[in-house]
């Protein structure tokens, strides 16, 4: 029989996601404190999170500041096409975070997104001019 303490109900980015919901300021090394993982891997979970598009990470000063993009549906490894029945990011947060969670959590608005897009796109592209970033290859 195994104990509690040999396997965790949620994978160690569902508890990253869920501190980053509680502190969206928190550090990378308080995150793997309460976690219990290095801050290496903290930081791995946070960019693979970040990649996914489930988190958007903002500069504050010399710290990060995350938002979860609560609205989006969960990443599922399936190929079917999303539904709108699907539970969101920020449903299984909710439920996981009761009453606490819901006060914490806010919700993204689509225009609020698409401004953030434009706002990267636009940087984005003044750096190409500059020559300070390098467009994507594609091949």
């Amino acid at each position: 029989m195994l104990s509690m303490e040999s396997w965790s109900f949620l994978t160690n980015h569902a508890r990253v996601l869920l501190r980053i919901a509680e502190d969206p300021g928190a550090r990378l090394r308080d995150i793997a404190a309460t976690v219990g993982i290095t801050e290496r891997s903290a930081y791995g979970i946070v960019t693979d999170l970040t990649a996914a598009g489930c988190v958007v990470k903002h500069k504050d000063g010399r710290r990060n500041r995350y938002q979860i993009q609560t609205h989006l549906p969960l990443p599922e490894p399936t190929s079917q096409e999303p539904t709108s029945q699907e539970p969101t990011i920020g449903d299984v947060l909710a439920v996981l975070m009761g009453d606490r969670g819901r006060q914490k959590l806010t919700l993204v608005q689509p225009a609020a997104l698409q401004r953030d897009h434009d706002n990267v796109a636009a940087v984005s592209a003044l750096e190409l001019r500059r020559g300070q970033a390098r467009p994507a290859n594609d091949g």
